[in-house]
């Protein structure tokens, strides 16, 4: 074979191995490809599996019963306070979140007496579904669709109080359907009317606008405070973040 010959079969054995080593990479890239997709859903299916069992498997306590809170200012649906206040307080919560729970006990207290009865704040709740993500259940959200139905009712911060004094966990067998309409009992609501208003998930589109709204303010979790429209991240200091906005005014 002349040195001519033996350059173009060793070009031509290149060739086929880098063509080879083509085809493999792409077969590879085709299996990564598949495998990202295929694991994301067995991972979730699992989720959900394991959420159900667990809620079949729980057996939860009873239901509390509350007191109703006592706040000396404007109560208007999911709104404390006069609206016409130099600040404004948007809370986002979901009534299965456990810092949730801790901010409601800890420091919206503080907030309502210091501020919202003084005049000075008008605070709003929102709803956020989180948990529901994490579990695969809707157990946030029906507890969202019930506390506004208890609104109809102009019982929304007690059927409030009511799910988060129930919370315990985040534990979806917490918040069946059976404990919503028991807490509603507890309450003494009109049960035909709220029984109607929960079984039609009437307030399904209103829970979507506040959660469409939330992702327009970039919130990621809850309790995600906002003080006249900008983000605290830390809850902690929100009677800080009040008191300099009052001092702008």
């Amino acid at each position: 074979m002349s040195k001519r010959q033996e350059i173009r079969a060793r070009r031509h054995r290149e060739q086929i191995r880098n063509r080879i080593i083509i085809i493999l990479l792409v077969i590879a890239g085709a299996l990564l490809v598949s495998f990202a997709l295929i694991v994301p859903s067995v991972n979730n299916a699992r989720v959900a599996a394991n959420a159900t069992q667990t809620a079949e498997n729980y057996t939860p306590p009873p239901v509390l019963t509350i007191t109703p809170r006592v706040v000396n200012a404007k109560v208007d649906g999911v709104h404390l306070g006069d609206p016409n206040a130099p600040v404004k307080v948007d809370v986002y919560e979901d009534y299965r979140c456990v810092a949730c729970l801790s901010f409601i006990q800890n420091f919206e207290p503080q907030i309502i007496q210091n501020y919202v009865e003084t005049g000075k704040v008008y605070y709003t709740f929102h709803n956020y579904i989180v948990i529901d993500k994490n579990d695969g259940t809707d157990a946030s959200l029906r507890s969202a669709n019930a506390a506004l139905c208890a609104n109809e009712q102009n019982r929304f911060w007690d059927y409030h109080d009511t799910l988060f004094a129930n919370q315990i966990t985040e534990n979806a067998a917490l918040f069946t359907d059976a404990r919503l309409s028991t807490m509603a009992q507890n309450l003494k609501l009109d049960m035909t009317a709220f029984d109607q208003c929960y079984q039609a998930r009437k307030y399904a589109g209103e829970i979507q606008k506040d959660i469409d709204q939330a992702v327009a303010l970039g919130v990621t979790g809850t309790p995600s405070v906002f003080v006249d429209g900008k983000f605290i991240s830390n809850f902690t200091q929100v009677p800080q973040a009040i008191d300099t906005a009052l001092a702008g005014k």
